[in-house]
């Protein structure tokens, strides 16, 4: 009998040991998770994928993307642009070489400009490629670049907010003739620039001094990251603050609405002037609602956005270029300026440009 019970109790024992170990490890496992998360901010995710700030508007995951509704409804926009969209070639390179000296903002296409800023010229998102996707697919622009990339003027500073395919161009990046020039990128980005040697990472909120006369910022943007069916929000995006003389410059992510900016704009503001995705954002029927988009803002939005950010002017970008939605092409710009004035801007600070004008940057900024 008596051994009869030692055996039991050596059972029982083995049996509360193994638990105990499952306990712990489970206990250990957990408390090392939300150690982990603690210690980061809110948009890293425990697996090393990215978010979009707390608050921010979330893409119903029950509406499925359908390219044949797309494409069918593609076909159907006019490319038809009027005459002076587009600055003659020729002009645009006279242009260039008469304001070597000023400070200015040049409109390659799309979100790719060029911002010479006392001695630093600095590129955004540069897309010098006829297609805006994989290879030879992909939305094809129906506007060519103001210039050639074998054309552009030396540049210090290469920007890039994301990695979607109509920012991210790689042919452009292999081809790029000034690769001594200081790449700023968000996280995990890098590994795109391989022939490059002077990159720098930012996460939100972080800074770096350029020189005397500029410091740059990235910020929060409310939009994703994707370029293949494995990488979703991989690698991080995000705007660019550029502060220059005392004067604020905000180049803008591709965005949705978000209670950020009315964050950003207490901490940040007032800002001199912003760039803004101001096209994109009309995928009806396949999206339920006509002109809206939860990672891309309408003309309507983004003067919304700019009022919360206190910017003084605001800059409409990525539009007339490239069919990336169902909206017609010129209409980002007419809402965008029929608009201002409900939004608290006069109609001269609601800014196009046309693809090749370039402005100086005092007639930009006061």
């Amino acid at each position: 009998m008596k051994i009869k019970l030692t055996r039991n109790h050596e059972k029982i024992n083995k049996i509360l040991m193994f638990k105990f170990i499952i306990f712990f490890f489970i206990y250990t496992l957990l408390n090392t998770t939300l150690y982990s998360m603690e210690k980061k901010p809110y948009h890293h995710l425990p697996d090393g994928t990215f978010r979009n700030p707390e608050g921010s508007p979330k893409r119903d995951p029950n509406i499925k993307w359908s390219y044949k509704i797309f494409n069918t409804e593609r076909k159907k926009i006019s490319l038809e642009y009027p005459s002076n969209h587009v600055v003659p070639r020729k002009e645009v390179l006279k242009n260039l070489e008469a304001n070597k000296q000023n400070d200015y903002v040049f409109w390659i296409g799309h979100a790719s400009f060029i911002i010479k800023l006392g001695n630093t010229t600095i590129i955004t998102d540069p897309v010098f490629s006829k297609n805006t996707g994989p290879l030879i697919f992909g939305p094809k622009r129906y506007v060519d670049p103001a210039i050639k990339l074998s054309e552009i003027p030396p540049i210090d500073l290469f920007l890039l907010t994301h990695n979607h395919y109509d920012h991210q161009d790689m042919s452009t990046i292999r081809n790029f003739p000034y690769k001594k020039a200081k790449v700023i990128l968000p996280l995990k980005l890098s590994k795109y620039f391989k022939r490059y040697n002077n990159i720098k990472e930012l996460d939100w909120y972080e800074e770096i001094q350029i020189n005397n006369e500029i410091k740059i910022t990235l910020l929060p943007a409310v939009h994703w990251s994707k370029r293949s069916l494995t990488d979703t929000n991989k690698t991080l995006w995000g705007s660019f603050l550029i502060e220059y003389k005392g004067k604020k410059i905000l180049f803008a992510c591709d965005t949705g609405v978000g209670s950020i900016y009315k964050e950003l704009g207490n901490k940040y503001g007032p800002i001199d002037l912003t760039f803004i995705n101001i096209g994109a954002y009309n995928f009806f029927p396949i999206m339920p609602i006509k002109d809206k988009s939860v990672y891309h803002t309408n003309p309507e939005e983004a003067l919304d956005i700019a009022r919360d950010l206190k910017s003084k002017k605001v800059i409409g970008m990525h539009w007339g270029t490239v069919v990336l939605s169902l909206e017609p092409i010129m209409e980002p710009m007419k809402r965008f300026k029929e608009n201002a004035e409900n939004f608290g801007f006069q109609k001269e600070d609601a800014i196009v440009f046309h693809i090749g004008e370039i402005k100086k940057l005092e007639k930009l900024i006061d």
